[in-house]
């Protein structure tokens, strides 16, 4: 399963009249498919910076249920985008794509390669293709939606959405109190529904060549899926969850808050019940990754097989073809 479409890449450049050539590769994949260990591996091989292309990873105190790599391994080769903010924070895509803009351009500016390794595909996604302009999030509006949220319930929310910005509400669900909140904050900063944004002043998009880490057998990552998430209660995801709890100035809707196994720990302390946790948190987490890869398979990629034997040499080999066709390009 080595190889599949690489989106025909030569050089990867920002637009403008003085484009400039940039060296740079993603990794993505599902979780628990590998894609740390790669890039790990790919700095034994390459001078490489790593740029985190995770929504969770950004946040402080937010180790255990993250996997966030370990101090020796950011210690090894230079990690980016990890423990920017509090879980209080919001990060968005086009903040994640502006940053990593940036910090491509600075790491290639050092003489080193830009691996950009994560499995949240919508970051993924608004960097390749670009974004629609919209204003950027306000925290003194969204912590009035918050407010209004507590009292009257993000479903209530959900219907005022539907008078002012019919299209948008039609594809979210009542409970998605993220989604909601962002509509209904971009049109109390704006006065146009989000609907009306969209395909309109797009940021540019990054021709970026992609690897991804896909297995043969889902029940192999499955198998990967629950090793993993048995590692993080082992490891004290709960006490992790518990030490968020006690700051204070959190709740199971922060968005932080929601990311899974964070959502499923809270519940369990809630509950004072921890039987089903483990059940719910793998469950989740086959969730997530089963949307990964919906995402992947819409993405021009070079495709790895991360459940074959020769995963890793394979992995090598094909992160070598798209370092090399940038540099002779």
């Amino acid at each position: 399963m080595s190889g599949g479409m690489t989106g025909g890449v030569q050089a990867v450049a920002l637009a403008g009249p003085t484009a400039t050539p940039l060296r740079v590769v993603g990794i993505a994949g599902p979780t628990a498919s590998g894609k740390s260990a790669l890039a790990l591996a790919a700095a034994a091989h390459w001078p490489v910076e790593i740029i985190s292309v995770d929504s969770a990873l950004v946040y402080r105190g937010m180790d255990i249920g993250t996997a966030k790599p370990s101090a020796i391994e950011r210690a090894a080769v230079p990690h980016h985008l990890i423990d920017l903010l509090e879980p209080t924070q919001a990060y968005s895509a086009a903040q994640f794509a502006a940053d990593a803009r940036r910090l491509i351009i600075e790491i290639n500016a050092r003489g080193r390669i830009a691996l950009l390794v994560g499995g949240t595909m919508l970051y993924f996604k608004a960097l390749i293709d670009g974004l629609d302009a919209m204003p950027a999030a306000n925290a003194d509006v969204r912590a009035a939606l918050d407010a209004r949220a507590a009292l009257e319930g993000w479903p209530a929310l959900h219907a005022e959405l539907a008078r002012i910005d019919p299209i948008t509400a039609a594809r979210l669900p009542p409970g998605d109190a993220q989604r909601i909140q962002r509509a209904l904050e971009v049109f109390e900063l704006t006065g146009r529904p989000l609907s009306g944004f969209h395909g309109q002043q797009r940021t540019p998009g990054l021709a970026l060549p992609l690897l991804a880490l896909e297995p043969m057998d889902r029940a192999w990552l499955h198998a990967r899926i629950a090793q993993r998430f048995d590692a993080m209660l082992a490891a004290g995801l709960i006490d992790e969850v518990r030490a968020l709890q006690a700051r204070g100035d959190l709740s199971p809707e922060t968005p932080a808050m929601r990311c899974v196994g964070y959502r499923q720990a809270w519940a369990a302390l809630d509950a004072g019940d921890r039987t089903p946790l483990r059940e719910q948190g793998i469950a989740a987490t086959r969730q997530l990754a089963k949307r990964q890869l919906t995402w992947l398979r819409s993405m021009a990629r070079t495709v790895v097989a991360c459940d074959a034997p020769d995963a890793p040499t394979a992995g090598l080999a094909a992160l070598r073809t798209l370092i090399t066709a940038q540099t002779s390009a």
